[in-house]
């Protein structure tokens, strides 16, 4: 006997589905690793090209063949540190203990960070190094040095990595004040997790959002609705009922991307720049495969948290088309 029944339209896995907070994401959670070392970075999105390879992958049906494959360019400017905060375990979650700031804070980020009496409590901080669970990296971008014409930097914490606090105070010491590179946080073949805010696209009704099928030609005045907004009891609407709202704008992680070459912007540029972006002034990032978000938005790049077998699959390039 034939069920009556279907599986449900729409996913219910991104709940709610509302615009995120801000442009750029906020990364909650980081892989772990016995090395102290940074797992984030921060790039711009420029656009895509296609890239003419070598299959070095073993198991590939092409291996050892050229093949053509789509990637993302991103514009890698240098991110500068420019504070410390340090957190400590509480019953209600990390709560932070203290933090500390450079004294040299970029003119236009200077106006917006509000620094306390004293900026530099490092000595405070290593005083009470029990307490202290985790310590971040308070850093922001430079987008002067990328193509896209901005001035004001983002702002954004990023977690250090490693087993011992002592040596990640030690790293934050060393760093404070002074320029991160891509090249000192990826390298080229490894594996990386995208996350991004996507493109925008506004209101949008249940049909393209949640892919409900348009209901034929004798369903009364309207194609494009849900047949029902649920039974009559409970009498109201449950907010599993597909409804119409917002879709894009919503922050989204892809897994597992490649990251086939690191390099400076002048290797790639076209001769008039990236259409709608630019020119790549400093370094620049290529990632196998597409990723969210539109151009000129900050993408968050973190050392996969998931990585496949193959964490390390370096790329012979013979060409980039864009």
């Amino acid at each position: 006997m034939v069920m009556d029944g279907r599986p449900r339209r729409g996913s219910l896995e991104f709940y709610p589905r509302k615009r995120a907070k801000r442009i750029y994401p906020v990364i909650s959670s980081y892989p772990e690793s016995e090395k102290t070392k940074i797992p984030l970075f921060a790039a711009y999105k420029v656009g895509m090209v296609h890239v003419s390879l070598i299959d070095t992958k073993k198991s590939s049906i092409s291996s050892g063949q050229e093949i053509a494959v789509p990637a993302t360019v991103l514009d890698c400017p240098p991110i500068k540190v420019v504070g410390v905060r340090a957190y400590k375990n509480t019953t209600k979650g990390l709560k932070a203990f203290s933090e500390s700031w450079t004294k040299d804070l970029p003119k236009d980020l200077a106006r917006k960070v509000k620094m306390g009496k004293a900026p530099d409590k490092l000595s405070e901080i290593e005083k009470n190094l029990e307490k202290i669970s985790k310590i971040r990296l308070i850093v922001c971008t430079q987008p002067k040095l990328s193509g896209i014409g901005k001035k004001k930097p983002e702002i954004f914490e990023i977690e250090i990595s490693g087993k011992d606090v002592k040596d990640k105070l030690e790293f934050a010491k060393q760093n404070l004040g002074k320029e991160l590179n891509v090249k000192d946080v990826m390298k080229e073949g490894e594996l990386v997790d995208a996350v991004a805010v996507t493109k925008g696209k506004g209101m949008a009704g249940v049909v393209k959002i949640f892919g409900v099928r348009i209901q034929d030609r004798h369903a009364k005045k309207k194609l494009r609705h849900i047949g029902t907004l649920g039974p009559q009891t409970p009498g109201k609407v449950r907010w599993t009922v597909p409804l119409a709202g917002q879709l894009g704008f919503q922050t989204r992680t892809e897994l597992n991307k490649r990251v086939l070459k690191i390099g400076e912007g002048k290797e790639i540029n076209p001769k008039s720049g990236f259409k709608r972006y630019g020119i790549i002034k400093s370094n620049y990032l290529l990632l196998e495969g597409s990723i969210p978000g539109s151009k000129k938005r900050l993408i968050m790049l973190r050392t996969a948290i998931r990585p496949s077998k193959i964490k390390l699959l370096v790329s012979e390039i013979k060409e980039i088309v864009s």
